[in-house]
């Protein structure tokens, strides 16, 4: 497994703070998980809350390894966001992809999947079965 050809995982919050420490969550449960590419796209240029696509281009540039791209989000318009961009087509890597999965629990274990090497379907099914984690 080459770290090269690990899928890259962006994760878009209205909340910097909430993007950057789910990333550092998910990587924590993944065993530190540090040679998959993870970004945090949170908030807005300057702070505060929303949904940048600036923000969203740069991070998912920045993870980009030629494996794919996979995209969590956390609400409505940060969805609404990622999928103008993709409907745009130049804006983020080829090979980009939202995923939709809870954010949390999506991104432990999309970020696992990726440590183990899983291509971006493996990623993004494993990230949508998290739908099912029951918790009583």
């Amino acid at each position: 497994m080459s770290e090269e050809k690990l899928v890259g995982i962006v994760l878009v919050s209205h909340s910097a703070e909430v993007a950057a420490s789910v990333a550092e969550l998910a990587k924590g449960l993944a065993g530190g998980a540090t040679a998959v590419p993870v970004a945090p796209a949170g908030g807005v240029e300057g702070g505060g809350l929303g949904t940048s696509a600036e923000l969203v281009s740069a991070a998912a540039a920045s993870v980009d390894r030629g494996a794919g791209v996979a995209v969590l989000t956390d609400l409505g318009s940060a969805v609404l966001t990622v999928k103008a961009l993709l409907a745009e087509g130049d804006e983020l890597p080829d090979g980009t992809r939202l995923v939709d999965a809870p954010f949390v629990e999506g991104a432990v274990a999309a970020v696992v999947t990726a440590a183990a090497g899983g291509d971006l379907d493996a990623v993004e099914a494993a990230a949508a079965e998290a739908y099912g984690y029951r918790k009583v």
